[in-house]
């Protein structure tokens, strides 16, 4: 008897019933047995020992893949939780998983959690296993076999409980026995390069309801150069983290006990956020927006009439109950407050497009185990701004809107980044609002204006707003990550649920169209950004501190110090003057190590000759030059974004008309 298999290049062949994949594997080429580690069959993964019995798709899992590395991975979160029962009989175990950026075993114990300390014993506890050369073997239990073995284990008998059946299916190694749904290495000797990284808690299941376990994670490759890349992708990571250099650098704080997802600006994190917000009202203003500022709380009714309760309430947080019948509501997004501001006039034509801005206020119900920085939090300020507009101006408005964001960019810098169309999913309707030829207009309105402008983009369906389609402007963050800036997002839907309108050339009522759009998207998310891809290293127009002064001797030289500051903060140019009993040269240090653009040094001959001495951060070498042309070459950087004397302040890039 024999079932028909079906490659990825549509080819048909024939095997014996029972086959298993290795085979399949061997009979193609020897070369490519010797790297496959698993399948797939109709689309599951399969074990390389696994018996095909029936017809279907089949696809071979090597190691040079994504799927082949996660195999390894999971093979080694296997082995980790194996190496830690031998040194730790009594460590509950909780979820072994692969991700993208590694494996992590959650573990638990009355007596004090496990330690980052403890991870060198546990490796090489992992590593005498894997020099063993063992064999995975399939196994399976019955579920009282299994809570009989598990029984110290409540979180193993939870997960029991949650298998449908009768029976427990598992791997074994050894004396230890381990149930899950992945697919394992048949052997371990592919697994040689590994690294345990850290330690973190981490509630069960990801529920904050639910206790705190220690998770640890760790990361495995095939290959040892590739461990030894990813280890200087960690440190470079480690290196930019915006949670260390915000603290090394005094720029904000979350306090779990008073808040968590809640973060505290520091003065230094404030000013570098009270400029980009100055700066980016400016703009706005600049480009015709009307900034209006908005409550945080509104009837729960407006989000039940926008569709927020019904497509985005797992996301909001509880209303409250006022007493009196009133329910407010802790807003996620801005536009039903800048709807209001609409209508609350009766508005004509003549006024659009009607652009309305505001660094708004939102709440987002956040679970704490995916809280991170600035990255992800409970509150946050959105660069936010709304555009009423007739259905004839849609294109152009989507064209100046761009221009802004463009401008922008190229003010802090920004030039790696791509254009994502952004569609509903035809595939899953549900969760989109129910009006197909809203969807078919706005859809085409966006491609049709994109097309107009000549810009390169991809399309790509189910990452539209249940509201309408967008364009999301997809950066490169410093570790090459992709992550959404900007968007601009097209809405015929919530001016027809609110009903809003305008008076016509003709005197009749006519509904605008609703363009949503953020250029940096949230404060604290940009602030995040910026501060890794800066590395901490702030360009002069953004940075806390732009100069520090460092008199030479306290007695001779801090008037002179001191009327230099002066002339500075006239000029609206941060400065500090370093009047601490320290060395000199430590507070040279310290003011690189800080990361301080400027440092100047006065003494006996800058006085006489009303000159500075200039470090600039990251030069070895200081530059003697006058007061007065100091000052002038930071007015110019500030002037300039920091970049060369070629850009002026208000210039940006253009699109072409």
């Amino acid at each position: 008897m024999s079932i028909k298999l079906t490659f990825p290049d549509n080819s048909v062949k024939e095997y014996d019933d029972g086959v298993t994949v290795e085979a399949v594997a061997k009979a193609i080429s020897t070369s490519l047995a010797k790297k496959a580690v698993a399948g797939k069959f109709n689309g599951a993964f399969v074990g390389l020992q696994d018996s095909l019995t029936a017809d279907g798709a089949i696809e071979i899992i090597t190691k040079d893949s994504e799927d082949g590395l996660n195999v390894l991975r999971q093979t080694a979160a296997f082995v980790l939780a194996a190496a830690i029962k031998d040194l730790h009989p009594e460590v509950r175990l909780g979820e072994g998983q692969a991700d993208e950026d590694g494996f992590f075993y959650d573990t638990d114990r009355d007596d004090g959690q496990l330690t980052i300390d403890q991870l060198p014993a546990i490796e090489a506890k992992m590593a005498a296993i894997v020099k063993e050369a063992p064999t995975i073997e399939k196994a399976s239990l019955t579920k009282a076999e299994a809570k009989q073995l598990f029984a110290n284990d409540p979180y193993k008998l939870e997960l029991i409980d949650a298998i449908e059946g009768d029976t427990v299916e598992g791997f074994k190694l050894g004396d230890f026995f381990d149930f899950e749904e992945a697919v394992l290495l048949p052997s371990l000797k592919d697994l040689k390069h590994f690294k345990l990284l850290s330690v973190a808690g981490a509630y069960w299941q990801g529920k904050s309801s639910n206790p705190m376990l220690q998770r640890i994670y760790a990361t495995a490759y095939y290959k040892e150069a590739d461990l030894e890349a990813d280890a200087k992708r960690r440190e470079e990571a480690k290196e930019r983290d915006h949670r260390v250099i915000g603290r090394d650098q005094d720029l904000f704080f979350v306090d779990p006990n008073v808040g968590a997802g809640l973060p505290y600006w520091m003065p230094n994190g404030a000013t570098i956020r009270r400029v980009i917000e100055r700066y980016i009202i400016d703009k706005e203003l600049a480009d015709g927006y009307e900034h209006v500022y908005t409550p945080v709380l509104m009837n729960l009714s407006a989000y039940k009439t926008s569709g927020h309760w019904e497509h985005y309430r797992e996301d909001m947080f509880p209303p409250m109950d006022m007493g009196d019948g009133e329910m407010l509501e802790l807003r996620p997004m801005n536009c039903p407050s800048h709807i209001q501001i609409y209508k609350h006039h009766i508005r004509s034509y003549r006024e659009l497009p009607l652009r309305i801005a505001e660094l708004g206020m939102m709440h987002r119900y956040e679970k704490s185990g995916a809280l991170s920085g600035l990255q992800r939090v409970r509150e946050m300020t959105l660069n936010d701004g709304h555009t009423f507009v007739a259905l004839d101006q849609v294109q152009e408005e989507f064209k100046k809107i761009l221009r802004l964001i463009m401008a922008v960019y190229e003010d802090f810098n920004i030039s790696d980044y791509s254009f994502r169309l952004s569609y509903r999913d035809p595939k899953n309707t549900e969760k989109y609002f129910d009006d197909e030829e809203m969807w078919t207009r706005s859809q085409s309105m966006l491609k049709a204006a994109m097309d107009d402008l000549g810009l390169d983009y991809y399309e790509a369906e189910g990452e539209a707003a249940f509201y309408g389609p967008k364009l999301d402007i997809q950066t490169k963050t410093a570790l090459g990550n992709d992550e959404t800036m900007s968007t601009i997002q097209l809405d015929f839907m919530l001016p027809e649920r609110f009903g809003l309108t305008y008076v016509g050339a003709d005197g009749q009522e006519h509904r605008p169209v609703m363009i949503h759009r953020g250029i940096v998207g949230t404060m604290e998310r940009f602030i995040a950004y910026l501060t890794e891809i800066y590395k901490g290293a702030f360009p002069t127009w953004l940075a806390p501190t732009q100069v520090v002064i460092v008199p030479v001797n306290l007695d001779a030289h801090m008037a002179y110090a001191k009327q230099l500051k002066e002339e500075m903060l006239k000029k609206g140019f941060r400065v500090e003057l370093d009047s601490r009993n320290e060395k000199m040269n430590y507070k040279i240090r310290d003011s690189q190590t800080r990361k301080i653009p400027f440092t100047i040094v006065v003494g006996e001959e800058e006085l006489n000759a009303a000159t500075v001495s200039v470090r600039k951060f990251g030069q070895s070498k200081a530059e003697e030059m006058p007061a007065n042309m100091f000052m002038d070459s930071v007015q110019a950087e500030i002037n300039n974004f920091s970049r060369d004397g070629k850009h002026k302040r208000g210039e940006g890039s253009q699109l072409a008309d």
